[in-house]
């Protein structure tokens, strides 16, 4: 259990306004027991003003009711403190000298195994930075030559579920990025195909032009050459007469 907001403070305010037992006191403000004695004689804390833990919403009156009516029963915190102390809890997760120095390995666990995984949730799961990440990827780490993978929920940097939640945020993540650079490579392959066809019909389509232009030259000089006959004849028929 975590000590609630200012220990001190509520403690002092449970011995003014409460028929709690020392005891009792003691383990919901995580203070010993000989403390709350001095608090109640006024040894300690006598300068420290009290903090309601009903006003805060640490507490509610029927719990510490519950407790004054049966002095072997433990304080329980509200429902939404007992959350926010988890989650305190969590995010102060104090770490062995061993397991910071597993930082890097665990990292490059990760990189190897999960290549999937973005760089924001590697720094979530593990506790560590983008550039560090980038140093174990490219392999300039100092340490790079004598590092070797480790699981880190192994070592108990995080747990499956944190590594699960990973996969799936980096998952959710990917997916249109993936969709949006298979469009693209559709319409680049659909744009080659389109060049293909075009480059394959030209020498046809430049065949069929010259054969038209061809045609055309013939038909003029055709018509040319009759054009000729006529006026020829015409002039023979003058001559004649």
């Amino acid at each position: 259990m975590t000590a609630p907001l200012m220990p001190k403070a509520t403690a002092v305010w449970l011995v003014e306004n409460t028929t709690l037992t020392f005891r009792q006191i003691s383990v919901f403000c995580e203070i010993h027991e000989l403390e709350i004695q001095a608090i109640a004689d006024g040894d300690v804390a006598y300068n420290i003003v009290g903090i309601s833990p009903i006003a805060n919403g640490q507490l509610s009156e029927e719990e510490i009711k519950r407790c004054e009516a049966n002095y072997r029963e433990d304080l329980q915190a509200s429902i939404l403190e007992r959350n926010v102390k988890a989650k305190n809890a969590k995010s102060k997760k104090v770490l062995s000298p061993s397991q910071r120095a597993d930082k890097p390995a665990a990292i490059l666990w990760v990189i190897k195994n999960y290549p999937q995984i973005i760089d924001s949730q590697i720094c979530k799961l593990i506790g560590t930075t983008k550039p560090t990440i980038e140093t174990i990827r490219n392999g300039t780490h100092r340490d790079a030559s004598s590092l070797r993978p480790k699981n880190p929920v192994a070592v108990g940097l995080c747990n499956e579920k944190d590594l699960e939640n990973a996969l799936n945020i980096s998952k959710a993540y990917n997916e249109p990025k993936a969709k949006k650079a298979k469009k693209t490579k559709k319409v680049t392959v659909k744009k080659v195909a389109v060049k293909k066809v075009a480059k394959k019909a030209e020498p046809k389509v430049k065949k069929e032009a010259k054969a038209k232009k061809e045609t055309k030259v013939k038909k003029e000089t055709k018509v040319k050459k009759e054009a000729k006959a006529k006026k020829e004849t015409k002039a023979k028929k003058t001559t004649k007469k």
